[in-house]
């Protein structure tokens, strides 16, 4: 992508390219109508200290002023059926979707399930992120979200919803995607975690915003790199990507250099979608007498031929 000024990147790859610098100075020479995605996870305003030393300790009316600004730009680099995504937390999130009110399409404000360390004095325990979903225009250009396994017992593999006589209609594909993610883990463990003492957004949570939102070839946008996560997928999944971090950048060129990790992490969460069950899970349900997508599709097959048989009418009135 050609900037407007002289602006060259600090790292770039195949597919992308990514700024050490302020993203409203990259944002501003970018041209309308640029973007395809955009993820952003800016900082919480919870006085925190940052290897780039900004100002996380903003007053109210600074902080959501100074997120206006960045989404003004997003909103004006933001293709036609773009797709735009804040994540922040809830108390943030409020004030960010009356302003996108204004400009773009609310789609949807995905609770994503994710405890905090400690409960807070006073509030009822804080358990989720809130993840904004908006357009530009009536309806996103594109929308394929993955589909579900069916949730079962972690132990004996039984339903934990019950379906009735439904079950042969359930998709083999998997259930619908909802607003409301229970399966995306905090990254806490030191295999995954790419910055010490951080922050950072889980593979999981990009791959499935970027599957859902886009296609091969897009333009993916993330204004704040943090570890570069939404970089990684974006370059796993065969988008393009811009990029801006104001901070130190060496965690997300070291992610870069390690890629072929990531790819078997990403993997590994791509073949648990878009199949009702697991193949072994399915193969064990069956074996334990429980209902699987093939026993129950045989099972109806069957009913409706005994119900074809018993409405058969004979060609001569039988005797009295």
């Amino acid at each position: 992508m050609k900037m407007k000024a002289d602006l060259h990147p600090d790292f770039r790859t195949n597919l992308g390219s990514l700024y050490c610098a302020d993203a409203l100075t990259v944002l501003s020479n970018v041209n309308d109508h640029t973007f395809d995605v955009i993820f952003a996870d800016p900082p919480f305003n919870l006085n925190k200290i940052y290897p780039s030393a900004i100002d996380d300790n903003l007053a109210s009316w600074q902080y959501i002023s100074w997120c206006e600004s960045w989404l003004n730009e997003c909103i004006r680099t933001l293709k036609d059926g773009g797709s735009l995504f804040i994540w922040n937390l809830p108390k943030w999130n409020t004030y960010i979707s009356s302003f996108l009110n204004k400009s773009l399409t609310f789609r949807n404000w995905i609770t994503v399930d994710i405890k905090y360390s400690l409960p807070i004095k006073g509030r009822l325990y804080p358990s989720h992120y809130s993840l904004l979903y908006y357009c530009k225009g009536k309806k996103p250009k594109t929308f394929h979200p993955d589909r579900m396994a069916m949730e079962l017992c972690p132990k004996c593999l039984t339903d934990l919803k019950d379906y009735g006589g439904y079950k042969h209609k359930m998709n083999p594909e998997g259930v619908n995607l909802s607003d409301v993610w229970h399966d995306i883990p905090p990254v806490r463990h030191h295999k995954y975690k790419r910055r010490k003492d951080a922050n950072e957004l889980s593979l999981k949570l990009l791959d499935r915003v970027i599957e859902m939102s886009s296609d091969t070839g897009d333009c993916i946008f993330d204004p704040f790199g943090g570890s570069g996560t939404t970089y990684i997928a974006a370059e796993l999944k065969g988008r393009r990507w811009i990029g801006t971090e104001i901070g130190p950048i060496d965690d997300i060129i070291s992610r870069f250099e390690n890629i072929k990790e990531e790819k078997e992490f990403l993997n590994n969460i791509r073949s648990r979608y878009n199949n009702l069950f697991q193949a072994d899970v399915e193969a064990r349900r069956s074996q334990m007498g429980l209902w699987t997508c093939d026993s129950v599709r045989k099972l109806q097959a069957k009913k409706e031929a005994l119900r074809q048989e018993s409405s058969i009418q004979l060609p001569f009135d039988l005797p009295k």
